[in-house]
């Protein structure tokens, strides 16, 4: 079952701290010429003290049309069409808005995500940037696997469109809602990792 997401409504604690979790589907692979097609990103707030996540605060989905195809091996993975992104455009003002009230970001497979985010968003370049896949020992723990769905399906949590912006951000931060073994939550584990690095 899937652990809940409440949302929040403001003012929230001052107490707690604000982060985004940010994910891309795009035409291809490489930044410096792919393009982003689809966009998520949701503010969160979380107990500084404890790394429990407390809800979200404000999210935002939206699709792009590129000025470059799509590539195959892209289509096969989020089957995002030519068709599904024509006329379509970000919401730039709403997108930067989240960016700017998040203490930091989030992506699984950071740097993947903040090469295409930074380049479309510059202000996403002056926030910490951390990562799901890599800041979490995954591995140490017996996990056959780093990517996220493999992740999902070993927590038993149910994704409707995997490979999809909205879908895999709402999932992932599902999984880093949860305790691992110690007691802790992933989200906590990932930020003692990258303060003991």
């Amino acid at each position: 079952m899937n652990p809940e997401l409440t949302h929040l409504t403001d003012p929230i604690d001052p107490a707690w701290g604000k982060a985004a979790f940010i994910d891309v589907e795009t035409t291809g692979l490489n930044p410096a010429y792919e393009e982003i097609i689809e966009l998520a990103i949701v503010l969160f707030a979380f107990h500084r003290e404890t790394g429990e996540i407390m809800g979200i605060i404000d999210e935002y989905t939206g699709l792009r049309e590129p000025s470059r195809p799509i590539s195959r091996s892209a289509f096969l993975v989020h089957r995002i069409s030519k068709r599904d992104v024509r006329g379509k455009t970000l919401d730039h003002s709403k997108i930067e808005n989240l960016i700017s009230r998040a203490d930091f970001l989030i992506a699984h497979n950071a740097e993947f995500d903040k090469g295409f985010v930074g380049k479309m968003f510059p202000a996403a370049l002056s926030k910490p940037w951390y990562c799901s896949m890599n800041g979490i020992k995954w591995y140490r723990k017996g996990f056959a696997s780093k990517a996220l769905q493999n992740l999902l399906t070993a927590h038993r949590i149910r994704v409707d469109r995997s490979h999809r912006a909205g879908a895999d951000v709402r999932a992932c931060l599902m999984l880093l809602s949860l305790m691992n073994q110690n007691g802790i939550t992933y989200f906590q584990e990932m930020l003692n990792e990258r303060k003991n690095a």
